[in-house]
């Protein structure tokens, strides 16, 4: 898969809520993460620049979850439930888009995906 940046057009199940990003390298960075809410979620996600993230249809649709240090953001459509994209605690200038929202991308075909370590975040350590 190639490092191309492009951007591209995701949406939630019912189609309620649609967002545009730009992802600087195309759909290469697809990852899962192994943190206490990511693991339950099960979506792979594609990294985003935050301040490219732009909701075309639905704000008013979106819900916000968000727990411990309330950087992570994570948004879902009110009405399918489906998880569109998140604020990274990792890095707030980026944003991960669910690859299974991402239009004309079909994830079983890029499999396997790599898995970041979100159980052991810098942030959590403890003395630094």
């Amino acid at each position: 898969m190639t490092e191309t940046s492009e951007t591209r057009r995701a949406s939630c199940h019912c189609g309620a809520v649609v967002i545009e990003a730009l992802f600087p390298r195309g759909l290469a960075s697809a990852s899962r993460c192994t943190c206490s809410f990511c693991r339950r979620r099960a979506a792979a996600t594609v990294t985003a620049l935050a301040e490219t993230v732009t909701v075309l249809e639905g704000a008013e649709n979106l819900t916000l979850y968000t727990w411990g240090t309330h950087t992570a953001q994570h948004y879902f459509c009110k009405t399918c439930g489906i998880y569109t994209h998140h604020r990274r605690r990792s890095n707030p200038d980026e944003c991960g888009v669910n690859l299974g929202a991402i239009e004309g991308v079909l994830p079983w075909e890029m499999e396997p995906l790599p898995y970041s370590d979100g159980i052991n975040h810098p942030s959590d350590r403890k003395g630094d």
